[in-house]
């Protein structure tokens, strides 16, 4: 159960019976020439989208701007400040507390999350707060070991991210970027005399036949 895809009245209903909630944290980072900014962030959201549906818990919309200052050299990221994270978390849990939740799962998707994460939870006593990173988990630590360590861990990562998240192909083909070429714009086009009625490329798509008969109709009217 989904808290953004909830009404009022069934999240009521829901606190009839249940005062629990997971809260999936991530961050909004690089994670190298391959890996997509919001890795953290998806991972996150999924692993606590499946913990509640075996749970029946109402999950929260991921927080995905959290601190990540060590990688502002790269663009795309977007950190916060500690102080504004914890500020964050801080009327998160006073919402949480004023409409009756009093059990907090954070499952949290990245490292530099723990402390303020921490450091929050013990300034709400009054709530029951356990804090998790997703690769903590004795099933994910035991597959870690079977492997190559940081490698099956990058594996898992892509593994939430196809799960959560459709194909780049069809995104990088409306944004007009070659296949192949995600990191480099397409190089500007030239041409000397009339457009020629079929492209080479568009060939692969397009019946030869055609191109023919296109190729001639247009050879007729220039001349």
């Amino acid at each position: 159960m989904r808290l953004d895809t909830s009404t009022w009245e069934e999240v009521d209903a829901y606190l009839g019976h249940s005062d629990g909630v997971i809260v999936p944290v991530g961050s909004t980072e690089q994670h190298g020439p391959l890996g997509i900014i919001g890795t953290d962030a998806i991972c996150a959201q999924a692993v606590a989208d499946g913990a509640g549906e075996l749970a029946q818990a109402l999950v929260l919309p991921t927080i995905a701007y959290t601190p990540a200052p060590f990688n502002m050299a790269f663009a795309g990221t977007i950190s916060v400040t500690v102080p504004t994270f914890r500020l964050v978390l801080h009327d998160i849990l006073h919402s949480l507390s004023a409409h009756g939740f009093r059990r907090v799962f954070f499952l949290n998707g990245h490292g530099a999350n723990l402390e303020p994460l921490r450091a929050e939870a013990r300034d709400h006593p009054g709530l029951a707060i356990a804090i998790r990173s997703w690769w903590e988990f004795p099933e994910v630590q035991a597959r870690r070991r079977a492997g190559a360590g940081q490698a099956v861990a990058r594996l898992h990562r892509r593994s939430c991210r196809r799960q959560a998240r459709p194909r780049r192909g069809a995104s990088q083909a409306v944004s007009g970027w070659p296949r192949g070429l995600p990191f480099r714009a397409r190089p500007a086009r030239t041409r000397r005399g009339p457009a020629r009625p079929c492209e080479p490329r568009l060939r692969r798509r397009i019946p030869t036949t055609w191109c023919m008969s296109a190729g001639k109709r247009h050879r007729s009217q220039a001349a």
